[in-house]
């Protein structure tokens, strides 16, 4: 009775935190932790510090790079990719935004994307739902295979703490032919959804008025034609080499430091901290080489983003660790059993609780650190690594509703029934299909 009443508490902690946004469901988890120490006696977790300064030192180089003009210069070489291939947006808008996110480590450069090809695919007499809605959804599975995510920096960070010898080119070499496989099938779902717009007839309704027709087909603003400064291309040039260094390091710890553990035993240096150190440092890099004023970098959105998902995997960490801590015998009993007959339910667990924190690396920070705690095999936890994306379930992802409000056609919508919405099949063929690729992949490598 004790472990279902506090898994009530951590159920109603996070859903109630989830409707006040990251940092809201940060110090609402406060009260689960509250409740957990001093009524229920558990003795308090830990919050995942080395995950949490990871996370910290990425956002701030993943700052730098956006408020130098790294970023402007990555979104101008993917419109000028899709504007040289109108007729393919449906396939190459995803594919696209995909691969923005592995190189910056967040979705939210999907924004700046979905106007272009919106506009793209008006002006091709394509229903902009197709390439949107997928592009939405692939934006953010690129979470999951990018080396600088807050996502998979946790479940490095969770792996080393475990002392798991897993790297970062390890979980990559399944996260991104796995969630690429899901964009695709996803993609090619997308071709043909929905009415094409000459035979939608809310679509002419709405167009038989001229200034709703000038509003639909209205010209959005290009960065083709922007001749963009030098320092632009060399920061974006500085945070490559930070990811191509780290992952470089990553597959290769002989040429770590080494330096004597508790017992006297040479160990290289834990890759969590290599990552902070080179984040930090091609931030560093790109300070002195672009000449921007690091006073800028607080108010980038990159980086008030990334600092919100720290304060939320600081507290939602923390109150859940203290629970599943306090009852960790039980779940490996019942829980363990049950992922090791069943290795699917381990997906079922993260891709639900994504949605029900509305964050990859939320999700992370209570799933991973459960799963290992139960004795799940960490290939499973790599092979389902597609699963921590969710929160599509729902359309309440801020980047669902942004591409929602950016498809000024209305072919990209809510459904009557809330779950028939425009995300919902391309989620669920993307997260699926990555999930079967990856078991393969995994089980193939390791």
């Amino acid at each position: 009775m004790e472990m279902l009443l506090g898994f009530l508490v951590l159920l109603a902690c996070l859903i109630v935190g989830v409707r006040h946004g990251g940092i809201g469901l940060a110090v609402v988890s406060a009260i689960g932790l509250i409740i957990f120490t001093f009524v229920f006696g558990y003795q308090p977790g830990k919050p995942p510090v080395d995950v949490m300064l990871t996370i910290m030192a990425v956002v701030t180089c993943a700052g730098f790079l956006q408020t130098s003009g790294g970023l402007t210069v990555m979104l101008k070489y993917a419109e000028k990719f899709l504007r040289s291939n109108p007729k393919r947006i449906t396939l190459y808008a995803p594919i696209t935004t995909w691969l923005l996110t592995i190189l910056c480590g967040t979705g939210h450069v999907v924004y700046t994307m979905f106007p272009i090809i919106y506009d793209i695919a008006i002006k091709e007499g394509i229903r902009p739902e197709r390439p949107m809605a997928v592009a939405s959804v692939s934006s953010q599975m690129g979470i999951s295979a990018s080396p600088v995510s807050v996502a998979l920096v946790g479940f490095i960070g969770f792996f080393s703490a475990a002392g798991l010898p897993y790297t970062v080119l390890n979980l990559l070499m399944v996260s991104i032919p796995a969630t690429l496989c899901g964009v695709i099938v996803a993609a090619m779902y997308s071709y043909s959804r929905g009415k094409d717009l000459e035979d939608d007839p809310e679509f002419q309704e709405l167009i038989k008025d001229p200034e709703a027709k000038e509003y639909v087909y209205g010209d959005t603003e290009s960065l083709i034609d922007k001749d963009l400064p030098s320092s632009y291309y060399h920061a974006m040039y500085i945070f490559f080499i930070g990811i191509i260094v780290i992952a470089f390091l990553g597959n290769n710890p002989q040429l770590l430091p080494h330096f004597p553990n508790a017992k006297g035993v040479m160990k290289a240096i834990s890759m969590t901290t290599v990552i902070q150190m080179i984040m930090l440092f091609m931030g560093a890099i790109i300070l002195f080489t672009c000449k921007i004023k690091a006073k800028d970098v607080g108010n980038s959105q990159v980086f008030r983003s990334g600092l919100v998902a720290v304060i939320s995997v600081y507290g939602v960490a923390w109150m859940a660790d203290t629970y599943f801590s306090n009852h960790m015998a039980f779940l490996k009993e019942v829980l363990g059993s049950a992922v090791q007959t069943y290795p699917w339910a381990y997906a079922l667990i993260a891709f639900f609780t994504s949605k029900l924190v509305n964050s990859q690396a939320a999700a992370v920070s209570i799933v991973v650190p459960m799963a290992l705690g139960i004795g799940t095999d960490p290939v499973v936890i790599i092979s389902f690594i597609s699963a921590i994306y969710g929160y599509f379930f729902l359309p309440t992802y801020p980047s669902d509703l942004a591409c929602i409000g950016f498809d000024r056609s209305g072919t990209t919508k809510i459904g009557k029934y809330i779950l028939n919405h425009s995300f919902m099949i391309p989620g669920l063929l993307g997260v699926f299909t990555g999930c079967c690729v990856g078991y393969v992949l995994a089980h193939i490598l390791y």
